[in-house]
């Protein structure tokens, strides 16, 4: 099993509406970086779900129950996409600013590259995170 990380704009597609959708495609990645990470996703793999914009958190936990499939919102045959399934809200949400103050981040690319909407997320990373969510 491998962890990841899939940006979203919630006011476009939040957390919430995943879980009132129950399943869906994520669709619409179209830098080249974030497709190759979907490639790599195989189902059982879980995905944190971070808000971008002006909540910049962390927010819920998502599962992919699909291997990579073509992207039906593009032409292009490198851009895939993934089925997902909403698995749980992080207790509270972990921000951006608290993932920034910690120096075990420094390298990650939610940190160096902020604009990249898919990434691999390590395993001490995803514990760290858990862990801080579930901080009052």
């Amino acid at each position: 099993m491998s962890f990841w990380l899939a940006k979203t704009e919630p006011d476009t597609f939040s957390y919430a509406d995943l879980e009132h959708l129950k399943k869906d495609m994520w669709d619409g990645v179209r830098n080249f970086t974030a497709a190759k990470h979907i490639k790599n996703m195989h189902p059982g793999d879980l995905i944190f779900i971070y808000h971008s914009g002006k909540e910049k958190a962390i927010v819920g936990v998502a599962e992919a129950v699909s291997e990579p499939y073509p992207d039906p919102t593009s032409s292009d045959p490198r851009f895939v996409t993934v089925d997902v399934i909403p698995r749980h809200r992080l207790t509270r949400p972990v921000t951006l600013r608290e993932i920034k103050a910690l120096p075990n981040f420094s390298n990650w690319e939610l940190v160096r590259q902020s604009r990249l909407s898919v990434m691999p997320v390590s395993e001490s990373h995803w514990q760290l995170i858990t862990k801080l969510s579930e901080q009052p």
